[in-house]
């Protein structure tokens, strides 16, 4: 089984970032490649990134539909993109931001999320919205960080997203964290530890909720 993960900005360490997170997470039996558009802003952070982002995405898409992958994952937490990429194939497309709100949903968890920028805020609520899942959760918070921050060796972005999870899990009563940005994955395990309660990230949600779309879809195509 293989599946493609695309990141729609072109900051080639967050798609490498990606990669490694989803490799390890996957299955034995499944394959893990990612993919660049290099056509886009170097991060997304609100709406107006999210449109510039959508033709390079569409493109990366395109170039990789005759290639071997059975499905296909949206590396970007805002869902860049996803009702346009699923018209362009038969095959599952996931948004990482959909596969974490639905695994937290799953597993029986209410959840706020801790995400970038607040100019991201909207953007993750109407997604929530449109998903009839804002109801599971409590708040969408920004912790001040941009994007690229989390690509800098000695940067403050953990500590600063490590306290909004604390304001969070203090304000807001709920009983898990989602990382609200793809270039999170690498903090997600060690903030569980920290702060002792579900810290779930988009692209392992991402990872094993479009393996089960796969076979789902191959048992009966």
């Amino acid at each position: 089984m293989n599946i493609l993960f695309i990141n729609p900005n072109s900051t080639e360490s967050m798609t490498e970032k990606v990669r490694l997170a989803a490799s390890a997470a996957a299955p034995a039996h499944v394959n893990i490649s990612a993919a660049t558009s290099h056509n886009g802003p170097a991060s997304i952070q609100g709406a107006e990134d999210g449109e510039a982002a959508i033709p390079g995405l569409l493109e990366t898409l395109k170039t990789n539909l005759d290639n071997d992958f059975d499905g296909f994952a949206i590396a970007c937490f805002d869902d860049t993109g996803l009702e346009q990429c699923r018209e362009l194939t038969d095959k599952p497309v996931v948004g990482i931001g959909e596969a974490a709100f639905h695994a937290s949903m799953m597993l029986g968890h209410s959840f706020s999320v801790v995400t970038t920028l607040a100019v991201s805020i909207p953007v993750i609520e109407e997604n929530l919205v449109r998903y009839g899942l804002d109801t599971m959760a409590s708040k969408v918070r920004a912790s001040d960080v941009p994007v690229l921050a989390l690509e800098e060796p000695g940067s403050s972005a953990e500590s600063k997203i490590s306290a909004e999870i604390q304001q969070a899990l203090h304000q807001d009563q709920s009983t898990a964290i989602v990382l609200g940005c793809a270039g999170m994955a690498p903090l997600a395990a060690r903030l569980a530890n920290e702060h002792q309660v579900p810290v779930i990230d988009g692209v392992v949600a991402a990872t094993g909720m479009l393996a089960a779309l796969i076979a789902v879809q191959q048992s009966y195509g």
